[in-house]
């Protein structure tokens, strides 16, 4: 049973989390834009209710939800959710995500894993190669994000075993309902319409 302490220190690190943590959703429906792949009947929503995770690439600017996706994903099914930054990242972080994939896979629950990878187009060849057998076996769902064309930046093998969905920048209703949500939350102050309208141009998506 949480205490009225671990309430407050709860609701005190919510606070110092940064906007975009605490504005994350935390389910499908709280998502913002991408309708065209979130929508009833739309592609990524039915891969959602599926009941079978697969592999994908997320393509899109910055800030349109590829992470929270992924995540949701990884909530949705169940799974271990792993993240590997390809900036920072290398093949030992690949081969620790394997080993962590086995760990899930063979333990009392049999959990799924989810494997995200982080601008995976930062990975060269080999690296991306890594990932193939794990796909293949099935040890792992793989979920790649990029905001390069994968035609060009994810290798053949990889991309032919990845389903690639491309996101939109976010709309001026979907920046209104986003600066909206970061009000009701008190992250930031109530504005005049006409300065609301300039942020929303400076967002630019």
């Amino acid at each position: 049973m949480a205490t009225s302490f671990s309430a407050s220190a709860a609701a005190a690190a919510a606070h110092h989390q940064p906007l975009a943590e605490r504005l994350r959703p935390r389910t499908l429906g709280e998502v913002i834009g991408q309708q065209h792949l979130l929508g009833e009947g739309m592609a990524l929503r039915l891969a959602f209710e599926s009941g079978q995770p697969h592999s994908c690439i997320l393509w899109g600017p910055p800030g349109v939800g590829k992470t929270t996706i992924a995540r949701l994903m990884a909530d949705a099914f169940d799974a271990q959710f792993i993240t590997i930054s390809a900036v920072l990242g290398g093949v030992k972080d690949i081969r620790e995500a394997v080993e962590q994939a086995l760990l899930a896979r063979d333990g009392l629950h049999a959990q799924r894993t989810i494997v995200f990878v982080d601008e995976v187009h930062r990975f060269n060849k080999s690296q991306q190669d890594a990932f193939l057998p794990h796909v293949e076996s099935g040890l792992f769902t793989f979920i790649g994000a990029t905001t390069e064309n994968p035609s060009f930046e994810v290798n053949s093998a990889l991309l032919s075993r990845a389903a690639v969905y491309v996101l939109q920048p976010l709309g001026e209703d979907d920046l209104r309902q986003l600066a909206g949500r970061a009000q009701a939350i008190g992250a930031v102050p109530a504005v005049e319409q006409a300065a609301m309208d300039r942020l929303i141009a400076y967002a630019d998506g």
